[in-house]
């Protein structure tokens, strides 16, 4: 474990080989430079953010759960030189809740059903148990933004936005940064519902769609608290030493989720100029939360927690003390500490309602 240290890029080094001893240089220096290294390298170049064409219309909204939640369908509309695309958000508030309510947004990579009188409950978005504790439960499908298979980058918001004039350039967005870029135009209408806290939407994502939380908590600052659940390779875990899926097998199996670029580092990990404890070191100084679980060996739960260990410089800068120096827990024991949270937990690949437990646990510490 310790050899691949030799040669993690370290997130406190500018590119002029300069230290970053403070939170402001980490701010306006290294921090715009990591984004840029990241886009360019792996989860590539956006073509703009919030479309001019945005708008939001409450499609619906009713009473549920015996009067104690309000549901509302919002449908989120952008419109680009290929077209116009729709994003369905489906959003719970608690009535009996203080307004403004936080929320915690789930970007959802498995086409959950939503049941509209939710008689039955999910454990993979257990939006009850979240109304129970004060906060609203929001939802949005990835397919909406960009389909996850690959042709070439003609559906969704790529067909939508991209220059088809123009060939597409390797350090061109991909899947993964579609459905983060999808996730912001979300908080760009949390901003307008009274309902809602912008100032405390937690992002959630399992999976591939912790991947992509990552990416959406990285760029946009506006989101206060970051969950990444078995995000594993180009999630959390570390690319440099990994076990399980690397990126090779990742850009072999999946080859939409990244750019171009990413594909020459194939079997080269050491060469790139970021590794993916510098993607969780740009959450700082708001919660950050990854999880793993004990069976998850694909992707590898003892370098997610390492990676999350080696964030901890830039959390400190900000006066933070982390989880300092931490044995590999054992599963089934949170560790919450100043703004970094993480747990092992026992079983396979999955969000389970244990997850969002100490997911709220956390955020009621510290969002």
């Amino acid at each position: 474990m310790d050899e691949r240290l030799a040669s993690l890029p370290d997130p406190l080094v500018a590119l002029d080989g300069r230290k970053i001893v403070a939170a402001s240089q980490w701010q306006h220096r290294r921090r715009p430079e990591l984004v840029d290294l990241f886009r360019e390298h792996i989860y590539g170049r956006e073509p703009l953010q919030r479309p001019d064409s945005l708008s939001f219309t409450v499609v619906t909204e009713s009473s549920i759960l015996e009067s104690t939640a309000t549901r509302k369908q919002v449908d989120i509309t952008f419109e680009g030189p290929g077209g116009t695309g729709v994003l369905h958000l489906l959003l719970f508030v608690p009535n009996n809740a203080p307004k403004p309510t936080p929320v915690f947004l789930l970007i959802d990579n498995r086409g959950t059903e939503d049941v509209p009188d939710r008689i039955a409950s999910s454990a993979f978005w257990p939006a009850e148990y979240m109304l129970s504790k004060g906060y609203a439960a929001a939802i949005f499908q990835v397919e909406d933004l960009d389909p996850d298979y690959d042709d070439d980058f003609r559906n969704g918001v790529h067909g939508i936005f991209d220059r088809p004039d123009q060939p597409r350039p390797e350090n061109a967005w991909a899947t993964i940064s579609a459905w983060a870029w999808g996730a912001s135009r979300v908080m760009d209408y949390f901003e307008t519902d009274p309902d809602i806290d912008a100032k405390r939407v937690a992002l959630v994502g399992h999976s591939r769609g912790g991947k992509a939380a990552l990416w959406a908590g990285a760029v946009d600052e506006r989101f206060a608290m970051v969950v990444s659940n078995n995000s594993g390779s180009t999630g959390a875990a570390l690319s440099r030493g990994k076990i399980g899926e690397k990126i090779k097998n990742i850009n072999i199996n999946f080859p939409h989720w990244f750019t171009g670029n990413y594909k020459k580092y194939n079997d080269k990990e050491d060469e790139l100029p970021v590794d993916q404890h510098m993607l969780l070191s740009l959450i700082a100084p708001r919660p950050l939360y990854v999880t793993s679980a004990s069976e998850d060996s694909w992707a590898d739960p003892e370098s997610e927690f390492l990676s999350l260990l080696l964030a901890q410089p830039v959390f400190r800068l900000f006066g933070l003390q982390g989880l300092e120096t931490q044995p590999f827990p054992q599963p089934d024991s949170p560790i919450h500490r100043e703004k970094i949270g993480y747990h092992l937990r026992t079983g396979k690949h999955d969000l389970t309602e244990y997850d969002w437990q100490c997911f709220l646990d956390f955020a009621r510490k510290y969002m």
